[in-house]
């Protein structure tokens, strides 16, 4: 029997020597969590005091950067966190840990950095020798190299990067898509009441974080407000540990960190964690459908035409019972003419935010009120082309209950007519794409059709469409 007791405990002595020695090499080691006050030196500097010095100097001297050389430090509050692979060798700081004003990106060549400085961990960066500047559009800190700002080495982050004994709440800041401006980058927000746009996460071929075939560096996906309208983009890396996971589908809030794009060009929104994406509402807020389907024949009785050929070439469309109406932005819609690669026919309608300068466009171009009850089998047919509209979009609506007054435009109820094809931004941009024989027979009493674009100036939201032969039959 105690032989028997022996040969159990080597065994279990071997067990336990063999899952030691299992451990990768780059499994984390347990963190020293005795967190001593740090030794500063130095005078305090506010985060947007720091700010202040930059502009100066780039007002003063012309110069895009600038080196600390006094003994400064500065404070703040980490609210990005890699441990989900959507951060990399970056901590982002905000000046207080609830109702920010200011925060700044702070460069480090260190992987993973949450172990270490961890989310609501209060930080200070000693400034001395760093050197402070924008990267990608957001006030960042780092080491210089020539005109350009570099990562702090790992041999140097406890020099200059230096944790305190504090580890705070981080309360999100509520924001609006609207409220988006460069100043409020690398802060940690909540977007209420959005949802992910239904082509994005509806129908057959729902899509991913990140893990699309389309997707290189970012998976970019087209987050809306449902009570603004508007729309922004949510990105997440594709080196992400949940890349491949499955977009929600409902609406709700989302916590994360507003930024810029590779490019500095347009706001985009990264998240820590998909626990930060809260979509649990399944009450979409998706236009209501008006599907009469697509007719199997075209009535002779024509109701309304438009080829746009008594246009005149670069000015307003106008005329003809339109609605040109410009909800956001400086962009309507205008007639061109081109006989290139991506010409057109003859002159055609088209619509774009490529170079705006503006924030949002939203522009719409309405027919004029039907009487749907006065006629049966009515049906619609138009084209249209793009260039390259990326996040663009075009959507073909009816509405019943707008007066008429292109002030109410936005108020009224726009139901949206699913059954016309309207081109992709993977269409062939040299290409015209008819909208199939629309069915327009199952709607009744009087209403608009109209065609909404939704773009910005940003140069990867900065598509545009075109379109011509429009016309509405009846029998």
């Amino acid at each position: 029997m105690k032989t028997l007791k022996i040969y159990k405990l080597l065994i279990l002595f071997f067990a336990a020597t063999f899952m030691v020695s299992c451990v990768q090499d780059d499994d984390y080691d347990v963190p020293n969590l005795d967190v001593e006050p740090p030794v500063l030196s130095g005078t305090e500097i506010s985060i947007n005091g720091l700010k202040q010095l930059l502009l100066q100097e780039q007002a003063t001297n012309g110069n895009d950067i600038l080196t600390i050389e006094d003994d400064l430090y500065t404070t703040g509050f980490v609210i990005s966190n890699d441990e989900f692979g959507n951060f990399y060798e970056e901590l982002i700081l905000q000046d207080n840990n609830e109702n920010p004003t200011i925060g700044i990106k702070v460069l480090v060549n260190v992987n993973p950095l949450f172990i270490t400085y961890e989310f609501g961990r209060k930080t200070h960066i000693q400034l001395q020798g760093l050197t402070v500047g924008f990267d990608s559009g957001v006030f960042t800190v780092g080491i210089r190299n020539g005109n350009s700002i570099d990562k702090i080495g790992e041999s140097q982050m406890t020099q200059y990067i230096k944790r305190d004994v504090d580890v705070a709440e981080i309360v999100p800041l509520p924001m609006n898509i609207s409220e988006f401006t460069t100043e409020k980058t690398n802060l940690f927000i909540r977007l209420n009441d959005v949802q992910f746009h239904r082509n994005e996460v509806l129908g057959e071929f729902p899509k991913t974080y990140a893990a699309e075939p389309e997707d290189q560096f970012d998976g970019e996906r087209v987050l809306e407000s449902c009570s603004e309208g508007t729309s922004t983009t949510f990105s997440t890396s594709t080196f992400a540990d949940f890349k491949a996971l499955d977009l929600p589908t409902g609406k709700g809030n989302i916590d994360a960190i507003l930024t810029l794009d590779f490019f500095g060009e347009s706001f985009n929104i990264v998240v820590n964690s998909p626990f930060d994406v809260n979509l649990e509402d399944t009450n979409r807020c998706d236009p209501i459908e008006v599907d009469c389907g697509i007719a199997s024949s075209t009535g002779a009785n024509e109701l309304f035409s438009e080829f746009f050929e008594t246009q005149n070439e670069g000015t307003s469309i106008s005329g003809n019972g339109w609605t040109n109406y410009i909800q956001e932005g400086s962009r309507d819609w205008r007639s061109f003419f081109s006989d290139g690669t991506n010409g057109s026919l003859g002159i055609s309608a088209t619509i774009g935010s490529y170079q705006s300068g503006d924030d949002s466009t939203i522009a719409w171009l309405i027919m004029p009120e039907f009487n749907f009850d006065a006629q049966d089998g009515e049906t619609l047919n138009f084209k249209t082309s793009n260039s390259f509209s990326d996040g663009s979009t075009l959507e073909l609506l009816f509405s019943s209950d707008w007066d008429g007054n292109p002030d109410n435009i936005a108020t009224a109820t726009w139901d949206l007519i699913p059954a016309a094809y309207i081109t992709q931004d993977d269409d062939s941009f040299s290409d015209w794409f008819e909208s199939g024989n629309v069915s327009l027979d199952c709607i009744t009493g009087t209403g608009y059709i109209g065609f909404k674009y939704q773009g910005s100036g940003d140069a990867d939201f900065d598509g545009s469409y075109e379109l011509d032969e429009i016309q509405v039959n009846s029998n």
